[in-house]
């Protein structure tokens, strides 16, 4: 055979290959979608233009700038008179430059008018700590003065009221009917350049996980959200109110697409809790929880719930009978999802309430009925102490991860210290770490309730881990 034939028949094999390959590319058959016939566009040289200005006009009007005003103590050094004589200063002025000033730390966010004779949702992280807030509508260049109705930190929700009538104010939407694709506005004031109108859809639904509030349940948009924002309205293109603006995802702090607004449903919720008795009451059922691990899902025949990893003594879980391990289904015949649907649903029931329990153990599903505690009472019992204006709780891997805390840094961690307080006089500021009392480390909230209760009465010097620095304070 010469060389000639055995380059045709190269060349023959070579086209065979490429004509089976191309049958067998072509041996599925795709689906195509119908050609476009017609695009619809804004007629040019009409008076008519596609505008969603009606309903936002009316929403925006409901929607307020809040500022507020905090006094921050400079530091730990004693406020001896000594440091305001004019003599000393005049010696020693520029000495003390360095020493640490109280300031007015002021910051700026947004709310929502929900009735007309001015009660206001806000985001507890807007007014929280502030010892005045002010309240601008819009297109008014008066200032009203709210005072606090209630706060929840648990899910970032507060409610502060001004003394007007006749305001406009946002209607609730249902969010159990928000789809995700729905158009959507966030109204709020970012960066303080007053009221400003964004536009998006609804990216997602039932976000949690997120690590923002003890209980989540967040609508996701890439309506822009930006500071100043927070507390602000999310509402459809009928303008009604669908979500509280609350965070955005962003390591820079500015808008990424990514942003969070609690639901309408859980807001108002809230918000008639905190007008009617200054508190949010939820039910306790003494569990701790986390979502069905692939690595053990078949134990539980792939089903979906809530799987108890603790139980608290002395609890109504405990004295229900659950255990470890055992896999919660269904609350009152509402399907469980995860740990953190099983977190939500049980905040949405009152103290001292009867609900049944579907949970499965052993691969078998059994029922039992739980009368729920006061998740208020429970917290303080389990965890959390208020000892000389200053709450302090048990530093949890949650916490750690919240405040960026090492692990190799130990104590009780400072959750909210009152103004005016001994705790506040000594310089204690949330987020700070106790590490040691006296000679005493510490090692949780009962060290701590202990140690303080040995010390009554007497100074006390407090070692404290703060922003990365470890430094001393002393509380009288």
């Amino acid at each position: 055979m010469t060389s000639k034939d055995t380059h045709m028949k190269s060349i023959i094999a070579f086209f065979s290959l490429c004509f089976i390959m191309f049958s067998f590319a072509f041996a599925i058959e795709l689906s195509n979608a119908p050609s476009v016939s017609e695009r619809i566009t804004p007629a040019p040289q009409t008076s008519t233009i596609q505008s969603y200005h009606s309903a936002i006009k009316e929403a925006a009007k409901g929607v307020v700038n809040i500022s507020t005003q905090k006094q921050v103590k400079g530091g730990s050094l004693p406020n001896h008179p000594i440091l305001n004589d004019p003599f000393f200063r005049q010696f020693f002025g520029d000495m003390l430059r360095g020493v640490p000033k109280d300031r007015i730390e002021r910051s700026l966010g947004s709310g929502v008018i929900i009735s007309s004779d001015g009660y206001i949702i806000t985001n507890n992280h807007v007014i929280d700590g502030a010892d005045k807030i002010l309240v601008a509508l819009p297109n008014n260049s008066r200032e009203y003065q709210a005072k606090v109705i209630g706060k929840d930190p648990k899910s970032d929700i507060a409610v502060i009221k001004i003394d007007a009538k006749n305001l406009p104010f946002l209607h609730f939407a249902n969010s159990n009917d928000v789809l995700v694709g729905d158009v959507v506005f966030a109204i709020g004031n970012p960066f303080g350049l007053g009221e400003t109108v964004t536009q998006g859809i609804v990216s997602a639904l039932n976000k949690s996980g997120i690590g923002i509030n003890d209980y989540e349940n967040f609508i996701q948009t890439d309506a822009s959200i930006n500071q100043g924002n927070s507390g602000g309205a999310l509402v459809d293109s009928r303008g009604a109110l669908v979500g509280i603006n609350t965070a955005i995802l962003s390591r820079s702090g500015d808008n990424t697409g990514i942003g969070f607004a609690i639901p309408s449903d859980m807001a108002k919720r809230v918000a008639l809790a905190l007008i009617d008795k200054g508190v949010v009451e939820r039910g306790f059922l003494g569990v701790a929880i986390e979502d069905v691990k692939s690595e053990i899902s078949s134990a539980y025949n792939g089903a979906k719930g809530a799987v108890v990893i603790s139980v608290e003594p002395d609890s109504p879980a405990a004295k229900a009978g659950l255990k470890v391990w055992d896999l919660i289904t269904q609350v009152d015949n509402q399907a469980i999802k995860g740990a953190n649907d099983l977190r939500n649903t049980i905040g949405t029931y009152p103290p001292d309430e009867d609900i049944k329990i579907t949970y499965m153990r052993d691969k078998k599903t059994m029922t039992t009925t739980i009368r729920l505690a006061n998740a208020n009472t429970a917290s303080n019992a389990n965890g959390k102490h208020e000892i000389d204006g200053a709450t302090a709780s048990n530093l949890d891997e949650k916490t750690r991860n919240s405040y960026r805390i090492p692990a190799n840094v130990n104590g009780v961690m400072i959750l909210s210290v009152r103004a005016n307080s001994k705790a506040d006089d000594a310089g204690l500021q949330e987020g700070d770490v106790i590490i040691q009392i006296e000679n005493h480390l510490l090692r949780n909230v009962s060290d701590f309730s202990k140690t303080m209760a040995q010390l009554k009465g007497k100074p006390k010097r407090l070692i404290v881990y703060r922003q990365g620095q470890i430094g001393s304070l002393v509380m009288r």
